[in-house]
């Protein structure tokens, strides 16, 4: 058991923590334009890594509704509990849509999809399953997370669905299941820089994440904000187990989605409390703590994944 927990940390978490940190000393010493970075890796790296992965991948419809099915049961789960911890502990109505948003809503971006990509390396499936989580996060992001987040105001559905249907990410889904379905190649041209770009994403996440991190301020301690930290590392995952044996997954698929359920928080939780004046402060520390923390987490639940699966 311990070799093989060592091997994973070594093979998968400390490659992922080194560039991390390699981010954050680059940016503090020369104080990177983060939005720049950040629109190029939504704008134009996510789009090529998810069509590219989409195209090549050898998933068919069961395994897309098997997956599906998954991930909606597992949201709904997630924000029933987040809702329900809501309530019990009586919070500040500011307070309640980050402290949901920091369970529901996970890193399967700039943090998953390389560390998926490391795991599931040569197993063309493995990435696929992440790629299709990746894209229902987008998908419940801009949906219940903005209007989550927007219940402390008041906005309309339309301009929060907008949000959705301005990430690339989502139609560079529907043209890789397009080539996916047809027997089309792109010519070779195309395919070779496309190709780079996909096998550079993971060094320029993982530098931008690091960067994000760059100057902690950790001062929001409390009981609430270790339960949120505990709801995603350790609550999701166990939930995401739980129904993965009810639905009788296994192999590749289900090791793909139990590692995607230990993700730590999304950055984009951080970004809407934000915007809408909902704890900043504390959504931005739960986001640097819950990333550190699941170098141990998720080394947990991939050893488990390939233990279980």
């Amino acid at each position: 058991m311990w070799i093989f927990l060592i091997e994973i940390i070594f093979q998968v978490m400390l490659p992922i923590f080194v560039l991390l940190v390699a981010g954050a000393l680059l940016h503090r010493k020369f104080s990177f334009h983060l939005a720049s970075f950040s629109k190029l890796l939504t704008y134009f790296f996510l789009p090529v890594v998810v069509f590219v992965n989409i195209s090549n991948s050898n998933l068919d419809t069961g395994l897309l509704i098997e997956i599906g099915g998954f991930l909606v049961i597992q949201f709904v789960i997630l924000a029933g509990v987040s809702w329900g911890l809501v309530k019990i502990f009586k919070m500040d109505p500011k307070l309640a849509p980050t402290f949901q948003n920091s369970i529901v809503l996970m890193n399967s971006g700039n943090f998953g999809l390389p560390v998926s990509q490391l795991v599931f390396a040569g197993n063309p499936l493995g990435i696929s399953v992440q790629v299709i989580v990746l894209m229902f996060q987008n998908l419940i992001t801009y949906t219940y997370g903005v209007m989550v987040s927007a219940s402390t105001r008041s906005t309309g559905l339309w301009s929060n669905l907008s949000e959705l249907f301005k990430t690339p990410i989502i139609y560079a889904l529907v043209i890789g299941l397009i080539f996916y379905q047809m027997p089309w190649e792109l010519p070779t041209f195309i395919q070779t820089p496309m190709q780079q770009v996909s096998n550079g994403f993971i060094a320029l996440a993982l530098l931008v994440l690091g960067a994000q991190i760059a100057y902690p301020t950790l001062k929001q301690f409390s009981l609430l904000f270790f339960v949120s930290i505990i709801g995603r590392l350790i609550m999701a995952p166990f939930i995401g187990l739980v129904i993965i044996w009810v639905m009788g997954l296994d192999g590749t698929v289900a090791q793909g989605l139990l590692i995607a359920s230990s993700f730590p928080m999304s950055r984009n939780s951080a970004l809407f409390a934000l915007e809408y004046d909902n704890y900043p402060e504390y959504a931005a520390q739960a986001v640097l703590v819950s990333t550190v923390a699941s170098c141990f987490t998720v080394t947990f639940f991939i050893y488990l994944s390939q233990v279980l699966f």
